[in-house]
C-alpha cells in the first residue's frame, strides 16, 4: 500500500547552519505542514514536511534517534544520515507534547521492527547455512562471487565425481558393502548410476543453499556499508559536537536570552492587538457619535431655518396687533365721541318729552 500518513501537525521549520553549526535556519517562511509517515512495505517510519514542492524534511525515524525539548515550543532532532539537525517551533506546548510522545512511539515501533527482523533472520538461517555464508562471505572479499554458481563450479562434473567415487569404493575391498570386482558390468554400472543419483541430490541440495546463503551475505554486506557509513556520520557529528561543546554554555545563555526576548515580544504583541482593539471600538463609537452629530446639527439647522420664519412671521401678526389696536382706539374715540352725541340727544329729547308732557297737562 506503501507509505500512509499516520499523524500530522503545523510548525515551523528550522536547520542548523552547516557552517556554524550553532545557528539556526528557517527552511520554511510561515508554519507548514509536518506528518508521520508508515512505509508498510519496508516497515520504516519517517518524517515529512514540504514547503510547496519541496521537501524541507526528510528523516528516517531509527532507533539511536533522539527528541530533545529546547523550550515550550521548540524541539530539535539529529539525523546524521542527512548530516543535519531539524527544529521545529509549535504554537503551543501542548502541540509540542503531542509530537515528541508520537516521536517516541515510532522511534519504539522502529526500534521492535529491527529487533523482529534481526530475530526472523537468525531463525531463517541454519548453523551450516551461517558457516557456508561466512566461506562464501570470504570467498566474495577475494572477488568470487562474481562467478556465476553452478553445480559443475561446487561439486566438479559428472565424470570427476564418478572417478573420485571409484578411486574411494575400489581401496576398501574388505569391507561387507563393497561391490566385488569379479561382478557384471552391469550391476556396477546400475551401482554406479544410483550413487551419481544421490550425488546430484545432495549437490542440488548445497546448490540451492549456497543461492540462499549467498544472497543472505549480498544483505549482509549492504547492512554493513550502512552501518559504516553511519559510524563515520555519527563520528563526523561527533568531533563537531566536541568542537560545538566548548560554546555550549553560551549558546545555552543566547537561547534562554533569545526565549525570553520573544516572551516579551509575545506579551507586548498581546498587548498590542488588545490596545488595537480598544482603538477599533474607539473608532467605531466616533464614527456613530459623528453620525449622531452631523443628525443633530442638520436638525439644528433645521430648527433654525423654522425660528427665523417664526420671528417673521411674529414680526409680521406684531404690526398687525400695533395696527388693530390704532383702528381699535380710533373706534374707541368715535364710539366715545357717538355715545356723548347720543347722549346729548337723548338728554334733549328727554328735555322735550317733559315740555311736551308740561304743555299737554297744561291743555
Amino acid at each position: 500500500m506503501g507509505e500512509q500518513p499516520i499523524f500530522s501537525t503545523r510548525a515551523h521549520v528550522f536547520q542548523i547552519d552547516p557552517n556554524t553549526k550553532k545557528n539556526w535556519v528557517p527552511t520554511s517562511k510561515h508554519a507548514v505542514t509536518v506528518s508521520y509517515f508508515y512505509d508498510s512495505t519496508r516497515n520504516v517510519y519517517r518524517i515529512i514536511s514540504l514547503d510547496g514542492s519541496k521537501a524541507i524534511i526528510n528523516s528516517t525515524i531509527t532507533p539511536n534517534m533522539t527528541f530533545t525539548k529546547t523550550s515550550q515550543k521548540f524541539g530539535q532532532w539529529a539525523d546524521s544520515r542527512a548530516n543535519t539537525v531539524y527544529g521545529l517551533g509549535f504554537s503551543s506546548e501542548s502541540h509540542l507534547s503531542k509530537f515528541a510522545e508520537k516521536f517516541a512511539e515510532f522511534k519504539e515501533a522502529a526500534r521492535l521492527a529491527k529487533e523482529k527482523s534481526q530475530e526472523k533472520m537468525e531463525l531463517t538461517s541454519t548453523p551450516s547455512q551461517r558457516k557456508q555464508a561466512l566461506a562464501t562471505s570470504k570467498e566474495s572479499a577475494t572477488g568470487d562471487l562474481q562467478s556465476p554458481l553452478t553445480p559443475k563450479s561446487i561439486n566438479g562434473t559428472d565424470d570427476e565425481r564418478v572417478t573420485a567415487d571409484a578411486s574411494q569404493n575400489s581401496e576398501p575391498r574388505a569391507e561387507p558393502n563393497a561391490v566385488p570386482f569379479p561382478h557384471s558390468s552391469t550391476t556396477i554400472s546400475k551401482h554406479w548410476e544410483a550413487e551419481l543419483a544421490a550425488l546430484k541430490g545432495n549437490n542440488a541440495k548445497l546448490t540451492a543453499a549456497l543461492l540462499e546463503s549467498t544472497a543472505n551475505v549480498k544483505q549482509w554486506k549492504q547492512q554493513l556499508a550502512a552501518y559504516q557509513e553511519e559510524a563515520e556520520r555519527l563520528h563526523k557529528r561527533v568531533t563537531e559536537l566536541e568542537c560545538v561543546s566548548g560554546q555550549t554554555t553560551g549558546i545555552k545563555t543566547q537561547k534562554t536570552e533569545l526565549n525570553q526576548t520573544i516572551e516579551e515580544l509575545e506579551a507586548a504583541l498581546k498587548a498590542k492587538e488588545e490596545e488595537l482593539e480598544q482603538l477599533k471600538a474607539e473608532v467605531e463609537n466616533a464614527h456613530q457619535l459623528q453620525s449622531q452629530k452631523d443628525a443633530v446639527t442638520q436638525k439644528l439647522q433645521e430648527t433654525e431655518t423654522r425660528n427665523v420664519e417664526l420671528e417673521a412671521q411674529l414680526a409680521e401678526l406684531e404690526q398687525r396687533l400695533e395696527s388693530n389696536q390704532v383702528e381699535q382706539e380710533s373706534f374707541r374715540k368715535s364710539l366715545r365721541s357717538l355715545l356723548e352725541l347720543l347722549d346729548g340727544k337723548i338728554f334733549e329729547l328727554t328735555e322735550l318729552r317733559d315740555s311736551l308732557a308740561k304743555l299737554i297737562e297744561g291743555d
